[in-house]
C-alpha cells in the first residue's frame, strides 16, 4: 500500500491508496458476503440500530439481524423489511436486559457482532458484554472446532465504556475487535483526557488489542511486520458529520465491510473513508449542514463503486 510520507507518520488514507487495498470479490449470493448481528435498540433509541443496520447492507454485507428491545423489534422489522429483527427482553424502561437466550443461534452465525448502538443504559452494557464475553470463557482460538472463523466484534456508543472494567477478560476478542469511539469515548477507555490522539489512539489499540478508528485516524496493535502501517489519517471529510446517527452509519459500515471478509484495519480505513466521502458529497449537494445520517449511508454503494475502477 501507498501513501505514507505524511509528517505525522500515519498512511494517508486517500482513493489511491484504497484502489491499491481493494475489498473482497462480492462472491455469487447473500452468504458470501457475510452476516451482521446489530445488538442494540433500547425502546427509546432503535433508530441507531436501524441506521446501523442500514450501513451495514449498504457497505455490502450479505445478511442482517438486528437485535433489540423486543417493544421496538416489530417495528423496526416493518421499517426494514430487509433485516431479521429479534426481540430482546428489558427493563420497565425499555432498556435492552443482558439476556442472551434469543440471540444464541445468530451469535454462532454472525461473521460480525456490533454492539452498542442505541443502548441507553451504561450498566447493562456492561453486564451485556460481561455475557457476552463469559459466553467465549474456554474457547480457544480465533475459530470453533469446526473450523469455523468466531465473529468480528466492532464495539460502539455505550459498549465502549464497559470495557475499562472489563480490560483483564477481554483475551477471547483480542486481535478480531474494533472500537469506533469519539474522543469523549476514547477519554473514558484512557482513563484520562486525550492529549495527543494520534499516539493516545495507538495507546488504545495496544491496550485493548483492538483496531480504533476515532475521528479520522485509525490504529491497529502493533504487528511482526515493522513495515506494516499501524496507524492510518482520513483525507477527507465534512465539519457535516456531526450529527446525530452519523456514529451509528460509521459503526454499521465498519462491520459491514468486516463481515465481507476484510481485515479489522482495512474494515476501519475503508470504512472511516467511505463515512467521511459521503459527507463531502452531500456537503456539496445539500450544504454544509443539514444532511441527515441516514443520506450518508445511501452514498456508500456509488462510492465503493468510483474506488473499484
Amino acid at each position: 500500500m501507498s501513501g505514507r510520507g505524511n509528517s505525522s507518520g500515519a498512511t494517508l488514507v486517500a482513493p489511491s491508496l484504497l484502489r491499491e487495498w481493494p475489498l473482497p470479490a462480492p462472491g455469487a449470493d447473500k452468504y458470501s458476503r457475510g452476516s451482521v448481528l446489530v445488538v442494540g435498540g433500547a425502546r427509546a433509541t432503535p433508530g441507531a440500530a436501524l441506521l446501523a443496520g442500514v450501513s451495514a447492507l449498504r457497505a455490502g454485507a450479505g445478511k442482517l439481524t438486528l437485535a433489540v428491545a423486543e417493544s421496538v423489534a416489530v417495528q423496526l422489522g416493518v421499517a426494514f423489511p430487509e433485516c431479521g429483527a429479534i426481540g430482546l427482553p428489558e427493563t420497565p424502561g425499555g432498556s435492552v436486559k443482558p439476556e442472551l437466550a434469543p440471540i444464541e443461534t445468530y451469535l454462532d452465525r454472525a461473521d460480525t457482532l456490533l454492539v452498542g448502538p442505541g443502548l441507553d443504559d451504561p450498566d447493562l452494557a456492561g453486564e451485556l458484554l460481561e455475557a457476552l464475553l463469559e459466553r467465549e470463557a474456554g474457547r480457544d482460538g480465533a475459530s470453533d472446532p469446526d473450523g469455523t472463523e468466531r465473529p468480528a466484534v466492532v464495539l460502539d456508543a455505550y459498549a465502549l465504556g464497559a470495557l475499562v472494567q472489563l480490560e483483564d477478560q477481554l483475551d477471547p476478542w483480542r486481535g478480531r475487535l474494533i472500537l469506533t469511539p469519539n474522543p469523549t469515548e476514547a477519554s473514558i477507555l484512557l482513563g484520562r483526557d486525550v492529549a495527543d490522539l494520534e499516539k493516545d489512539l495507538a495507546e488504545i489499540s495496544a491496550r485493548y488489542g483492538a483496531v480504533v478508528s476515532c475521528q479520522g485516524l485509525i490504529a491497529r496493535p502493533p504487528g511482526p511486520d515493522p513495515d506494516e502501517p499501524e496507524l492510518w489519517k482520513i483525507t477527507t471529510g465534512y465539519g457535516g458529520l456531526g450529527t446525530s446517527g452519523s456514529g451509528d452509519v460509521l459503526a454499521g459500515a465498519i462491520a459491514g465491510l468486516r463481515a465481507r471478509g476484510t481485515t479489522g484495519a482495512q474494515a476501519a480505513c475503508w470504512g472511516t473513508h467511505l463515512h467521511a466521502a459521503a459527507a463531502d458529497r452531500l456537503a456539496s449537494r445539500l450544504g454544509p449542514l443539514g444532511f441527515l445520517a441516514r443520506e450518508l449511508a445511501d452514498e456508500l454503494p456509488a462510492l465503493m463503486l468510483e474506488l473499484s475502477v
